[in-house]
């Protein structure tokens, strides 16, 4: 399908003046509209520069075209034995047709993760495959890019009339499961799978995604897909290199009983290479997952925390049956 039905929002408003402008209340209920609808968008004004895009880019094509024996250096014990990470880490296009690399909150050192005892709390040792100031440039870009869904996850919040402070309690740096991720499709042989829906060839299943929000930055040659929820019809995520893609996952729904739903999507089987950056805004570990969190109720001492809730939700994933 060629039809756009993805809009594309100016968030400058919110992330120059917060949420007290009326510009910014404006703009908070054009993403709104935009979760309800569709469950897609697109920001642009979000304050990460085209340099530091590029920069990203620049490093995820860099560690993809080094050796396999430099890459595997970050793989899980499943593909290098000598590893004890599980969870992040790189995994190779055998898999599930793509290369791919996890990293988690670089803030996290190899003492904060051994002492917390957490699955999902990894240590990585970056410069084992990566020099240092690329291993700066991930950094940067995960600090960035963290408190641009922040700013995202607060506009919601204040949806509910709440106040956005709580958003601390649902995440915590040191504790939180995001993700970022560096998806690389190769020149791909074989298609993963053809759609039952449509016949449709893809080179990436069509899934929902389990966090809050995910940002996404797809490189030109595009392939994303979103199905619209109305007519079960999918549309392409159309290109636009000042803008970071944004899709609601399965938390944000289950926090807003359904009112914001994660949405179906998938990537088209294509030959040539291509490289996409999401990054999974994933709450802290042990946040209690309670539908009074933006509801009613202010008691959130019960509820089933977000390690388990993660934990349900990966097991369809190809690359993370370890």
């Amino acid at each position: 399908m060629t039809k756009n039905i993805i809009p594309t929002i100016n968030i400058s408003s919110i992330v120059k003046n917060g949420y007290e402008y009326q510009k910014s209340f404006k703009t908070i209920n054009k993403i709104k509209k935009a979760c309800i609808d569709i469950g897609f968008f697109q920001v642009t004004g979000h304050g990460i520069s085209q340099k530091k895009i590029k920069n990203i880019c620049n490093v995820g094509n860099k560690f993809f075209n080094s050796s396999e024996k430099n890459k595997r250096k970050l793989s899980p014990k499943k593909w290098n034995s000598k590893n004890k990470n599980i969870y992040r880490g790189y995994f190779p296009n055998d898999v599930n047709g793509k290369e791919g690399l996890d990293i988690g909150d670089l803030k996290v050192t190899k003492k904060y993760a051994n002492n917390i005892k957490n699955q999902y709390i990894e240590y990585i040792d970056l410069n084992k495959s990566i020099d240092k100031s690329s291993i700066k440039i991930l950094s940067n870009y995960f600090d960035d890019i963290y408190d641009l869904c922040e700013i995202l996850f607060q506009g919601i919040i204040k949806l509910y009339n709440k106040d956005i402070k709580i958003s601390k309690n649902a995440f915590s740096r040191y504790k939180t499961l995001s993700t970022l991720r560096f998806n690389y499709y190769p020149n791909q042989s074989k298609p993963i799978e053809i759609s039952k829906q449509d016949g449709v060839a893809l080179g990436c299943e069509t899934h929902v995604d389990s966090g809050i929000f995910t940002v996404l930055y797809q490189d030109k040659k595009g392939g994303l897909q979103v199905q619209n929820r109305k007519n079960q019809k999918w549309y392409d995520v159309p290109f636009n290199k000042n803008a970071l893609v944004v899709n609601t996952g399965r938390a944000l729904e289950f926090l807003s009983k359904g009112k914001f739903k994660a949405t179906n999507h998938r990537v088209l089987w294509n030959k040539k290479k291509r490289m996409s950056i999401p990054f999974f805004f994933e709450p802290s570990y042990d946040f209690k997952m309670n539908k009074s969190y933006l509801n009613g109720s202010k008691s959130n001492n019960k509820g089933l925390i977000y390690e388990k809730f993660l934990n349900l939700s990966l097991k369809k994933f190809v690359e993370y049956r370890r």
